[in-house]
């Protein structure tokens, strides 16, 4: 309920409760039933908070897979494939909230004029307190239904479901000097959760959902080798002349969705991180207008039209959902200038010259290159980028 001090471990620093010396915690033995039950002194450890426990009736997760593939072959040594590839995942594990406030309960309490004197009120991160109402009823928190006894706690439970579905094309040459392999995916995957970081609305699991947090709706690559005819060009063929290759892989890609956090409790469920959540299930609330996305983190604008953001009214959820528009994509060139020289007796030594991202373009490609969070002074700003240009060499000797 409170924190203890440092000095004094086991008192309460809000009332000065002694909870008494908690270790070595007492071990139930194997086999304690309602029938066989084992003296355990629980009220030292009450109430439980922040425990997060795995629901006994959940069932394994299992998915779906399905795929059609087309194939061309265009010349003897170019081929080309379109395929439709989709997956239905059902039954994955997700947090959710077992014993979330009520917030129409918390709103009748929320003011001194609903309390008595010296009671506190309620409000966000404050649905465990004690409250006493003017008329003198003492309510034990608006919690519920697991009662006074526990405070926020987590349930692991299968109830997350989510869906992928993608058109993929890849084009691949492999003929003597030149190869390469281009592909092309345009996809969506949606989910309510995209991980165990992220709870589930206990009034109503779909309301988190939303396109997944590793979303790439549109995503194109392309790998090549090129071994490079300088004995053609100078017409000459010497160690200066030939093993010579130009490498490298091109990226260009959209970006990941701005995931929106409001971890201010004005929902007044109480959704509280406790360390596997990383955030609870509050959203901002948005208000009508120009969205702006900007894809071009390099003009100085912020990523987004973020004043049209705030808190919604205490005791609502905002408007917005969790994620539903993108970053800035990702636009990369890592390439490498290889020299390949042949030595006697089957050796040999390979220069390499590498270079990731070759043109030095600021990169703000990534899940957390936006502040989504409404409670930060950044919210709306680019905050993370992709690496600058590195350089490499390298040497390898075979034999």
């Amino acid at each position: 309920p409170a924190s203890p001090l440092f000095s004094t471990p086991f008192i309460l620093a809000a009332n000065g409760q002694n909870l008494g010396q908690r270790f070595p915690m007492p071990i139930v033995p194997y086999g304690a039933s309602r029938r066989h039950p084992v003296d355990v002194n629980w009220p030292q450890d009450l109430p439980i908070s922040g425990d997060p426990f795995f629901d006994h009736h959940n069932v394994d997760a299992y998915a779906e897979n399905y795929m059609l593939s087309i194939q061309r072959q265009l010349t003897g040594s170019t081929v080309l494939s379109v395929s439709y590839v989709g997956t239905q995942s059902h039954h994955m594990l997700v947090l959710v909230e077992d014993n979330p406030g009520n917030p129409a309960l918390c709103l009748s309490l929320s003011q001194p004029s609903d309390v008595a004197p010296g009671s506190p009120t309620c409000g966000p991160f404050n649905e465990s307190a004690t409250f006493t109402t003017r008329t003198g009823a003492v309510i034990q928190g608006t919690r519920a239904p697991l009662g006074p006894q526990f405070s926020s706690d987590s349930n692991q439970i299968s109830a997350n479901n989510s869906h992928y579905n993608a058109l993929q094309l890849t084009l691949q040459r492999n003929a003597g000097s030149r190869q390469f392999l281009l592909g092309y995916t345009f996809s969506k995957s949606i989910d309510q959760s995209s991980s165990l970081a992220e709870q589930l609305n206990p009034s109503n699991y779909s309301l988190t959902r939303a396109v997944s947090s590793f979303d790439v709706t549109q995503n194109f690559i392309a790998s090549y080798d090129e071994t490079l005819p300088l004995q053609h060009l100078f017409h000459h063929r010497n160690l200066w002349t030939t093993g010579w290759e130009l490498s490298g892989v091109t990226r260009f890609s959209t970006g990941f969705p701005v995931t929106l956090f409001n971890n201010n409790d004005t929902s007044l469920l109480g959704t509280i991180p406790n360390g596997i959540n990383n955030n609870g299930v509050d959203t901002p609330q948005v208000a009508p207008g120009p969205l702006q996305v900007n894809h071009n983190p390099r003009n100085g604008r912020p990523a987004f039209n973020y004043p049209l953001f705030g808190l919604p009214p205490l005791g609502q959820n905002g408007n917005t959902r969790r994620r539903y528009f993108y970053g800035p994509g990702a636009e990369n060139f890592d390439v490498a200038l290889i020299k390949n020289v042949e030595l006697p007796k089957t050796r040999s030594i390979q220069l390499r010259l590498e270079t990731f991202n070759l043109l030095n373009h600021g990169q703000f490609f990534g899940a957390a290159a936006v502040n989504g969070n409404i409670s930060s002074d950044e919210f709306g700003q680019f905050v993370n980028a992709a690496p600058p240009r590195i350089i490499q060499l390298a040497v390898k000797f075979a034999f």
